[in-house]
Formats: structure tokens, C-alpha cells, sequence
């Protein structure tokens, strides 16, 4: 009896001395600074959110999961130094990253160490066709922007005069190459195609070639801030063509160009974060909700990956995923193809048409203002 009582009075002991399992780390890279920092912070947020409920849900299988962030900077070199410290580190499951050029440098490096990266925003198609075999989206591919755009073109521009604009980025030319074999496929030929460089200020020698060329409308693969000096432009050159562009205009600072009252542009539909819990509300913006519901999902297929897989080892994962099983995110059921794109669902469309439109108290914004193709 002695000794059944002594045996009893170590249990509790036994127990708390159990370890407690270490945490599954997901790495972030994403631009924490530099131009785009505001699109890096709205995915920062949302990843954060994305662990903190997967943890207060139990974890996965037991384990919490742990979120270690690292800036990028949009700076190909900068992602790619995330990406062999990640190594380092042994973190083989990585959200991100968010800019075309960045991927283009950092994947190879992710393949090779066998770490599974799932980015948000990265739409260029030519990124899953080089066959890393670690890489996967929660973004369809710029083909679908590309389609979708050049069909509106063709449809309510036929016949008419289109301009094409570039700003000299794997993103901004990708775009641009996939409207303009849309146009040919189509029996029409860009009126003029043209590339300005980001960060470019003076843009009046490109709107005069263009008024030049007499297009009608434009179709510019780029960002907000340049595309807002276009249009600018455009307009100082007496040029009333309409901007036709991609989700690369979500920024506030496109919202406060009055002449993007108008603007046609691409963009994934997505739903909004649920409300945080025990955690206090954060500031929404266009760019900060850019990429967020996408990097929420990012972390549910990287979660949904470790228990399909029933292991964390980053080919594993990405074996599994690749089989098509559809995994449950924020997002909808998001099923893969070989490459790590998404496997279109006609329930679901890829990719809608938004206008910018001036509201009653003076803003333009796009909310709502959905247009057929």
C-alpha cells in the first residue's frame, strides 16, 4: 500500500515533467518596407491572425504553430537572403513571397531545400511552369487577368485604337504580353506598345507618343503610383483614353487621382478577415486588404498540408497538396493542379471586372462597382 501511495504521489510529478512539443514554424516573407510595405503589413496581420486562431483551435495535431516573419523588402536579392536563412533555419513551410521578381530569385533557392512556399500574390504565370515542385499559390495566375482583360478590350473596343503600357517589371510585362496575344488571337493589333519605369516621374514624352498613335484606351500592366501619373499624363497631353489596368491599382493613393474616375481594373474577388479575437481591431485600407484573405489561406494550406501529409517535411507537404485533394481556407475549397496552380472552379470565378467610380461625397473607389465583361 506504501508503495502504490508513494507511486501515486509521483504522477503528478511524471506529468508536468512531459515536453512539450516544439512549435511548427511557418516562415513570412513578405515587403515589411520599401514601396510596398503597406500590401506586406496587411499580410503580416492577416498570417498572424491566421496562426493565432489555428492555435486557439488546438494547433495541428497537437502543435502549435510558431510565425517567423522576415522582410523582404520587394528587393529580389533581399528574398532571396530570407529564403537561404530560412534554410538556415530549418523553417520548411513559408508564406510568400508577395512580388513577381522576388519569387523569380528565391524559388530556386526554396526547391532546393525542399521548403514549401505558398504565396499570396505572385501571379506570374511563368513562376509554377519552371517546375520547382515546392511552390503553390492561393492566387490564380496573371492569365486569367490577362484573359479576362484582353476579352473586354477586344469586346468593347473592336476596332478601336489600343495602347499597351509596361512598367518594365515581370509583373507589369507579363500582363501586358498575355492582353496582346488575347488581341491577336482576336485579329487586332495594339495601335502602340510601350514601358515606362517605376519610380518614373515625367511621363509626358510616353503620353505624347501615345496621343500620337491616337489610342483610344490603354492597358497598363504596373502598379497604382504610376498609373495614376499616366493618367495624369494623359490628360495634360489632351488625351481622354480610358486606363484599362490589374489589381496591381488597389493603393489609396490611386483612390485621390481624379482622373481614375473610369479606370477599369482586374481583380480576384475576396472575402475580409474574420473580426480578430481577444486581440484589438486593426486599421483596414485598400492595400493592407490586399492580400490579406490570401495569406490567411496560405496558412490554412500549409495547415491543411502538415495533416494530409501527416508530417511537417516540406516535400511531403507539397506531394500532398499536389494529388488535388481540395483543402478547406477562408478562400473556399482551393484544390491543386502538378505545377502548384490552383484548379479552376466554375463555381468560382477566378478573376471580375471593377470600375473606378466617383461616389457621392467626392471619393473614387471601386467597391461594388462590378462590370460584365
Amino acid at each position: 500500500m506504501r508503495r502504490f501511495a508513494a507511486i501515486l504521489a509521483l504522477m503528478p510529478a511524471a506529468a508536468q515533467a512531459q515536453p512539450v512539443p516544439s512549435p511548427i514554424r511557418i516562415g513570412l516573407s513578405a515587403p515589411l518596407t520599401g514601396p510596398d510595405a503597406a500590401f506586406g503589413l496587411g499580410m503580416r496581420g492577416a498570417a498572424e491572425q491566421a496562426v493565432a486562431d489555428i492555435n486557439r483551435a488546438g494547433g495541428v495535431n497537437g502543435q502549435r504553430l510558431a510565425l517567423v516573419v522576415a522582410d523582404d523588402a520587394g528587393d529580389p536579392k533581399q528574398g532571396l537572403a530570407v529564403a537561404r536563412r530560412f534554410a538556415a533555419e530549418r523553417v520548411g513551410l513559408v508564406v510568400g513571397p508577395l512580388n513577381a521578381a522576388v519569387a523569380g530569385a528565391a524559388m530556386p533557392a526554396y526547391a532546393e531545400s525542399g521548403i514549401v512556399a505558398v504565396t499570396p500574390g505572385v501571379t506570374w504565370a511563368p513562376l509554377t511552369a519552371r517546375g520547382f515542385g515546392t511552390v503553390f499559390r492561393t492566387c490564380a495566375n496573371e492569365a486569367g487577368q490577362s484573359a479576362l482583360a484582353g476579352t473586354y478590350l477586344t469586346e468593347r473596343f473592336a476596332n478601336r485604337r489600343i495602347g499597351l503600357v509596361h512598367d518594365k517589371t515581370t509583373f507589369g510585362r507579363g500582363l501586358v504580353d498575355g492582353v496582346a496575344r488575347v488581341l491577336k488571337a482576336a485579329g487586332q493589333t495594339e495601335a502602340a506598345f510601350e514601358a515606362l519605369a517605376r519610380g518614373d516621374r515625367d511621363l509626358s514624352g510616353l503620353a505624347a507618343r501615345l496621343k500620337r498613335a491616337r489610342v483610344e484606351v490603354v492597358y497598363f500592366g504596373g502598379l497604382a503610383a504610376e498609373a495614376g501619373l499616366l493618367l495624369r499624363a494623359l490628360r495634360e497631353a489632351g488625351l481622354d483614353a480610358p486606363l484599362v489596368g490589374s489589381d496591381g491599382l488597389l493603393d489609396k493613393e490611386f483612390s485621390q487621382v481624379s482622373a481614375a474616375d473610369g479606370t477599369v481594373m482586374t481583380l480576384a474577388p475576396a472575402p475580409r478577415l474574420p473580426e480578430a479575437k481577444l486581440a484589438p481591431a486593426k486599421p483596414h485600407s485598400p492595400e493592407t486588404e490586399a492580400f490579406a484573405a490570401q495569406s490567411y489561406a496560405a496558412v490554412e494550406v500549409l495547415r491543411a498540408g502538415i495533416l494530409g501529409a501527416q508530417s511537417t517535411e516540406g516535400r511531403a507537404v507539397a506531394a500532398f497538396l499536389h494529388g488535388g485533394t481540395p483543402v478547406k481556407t477562408m478562400l473556399g475549397a482551393l484544390a491543386y493542379d502538378a505545377r502548384g496552380d490552383l484548379t479552376p472552379d466554375p463555381r468560382r470565378p477566378a478573376y471580375t471586372l471593377q470600375v473606378w467610380r466617383r461616389t457621392p461625397d467626392g471619393r473614387i473607389d471601386y467597391a461594388g462597382n462590378t462590370v460584365d465583361p
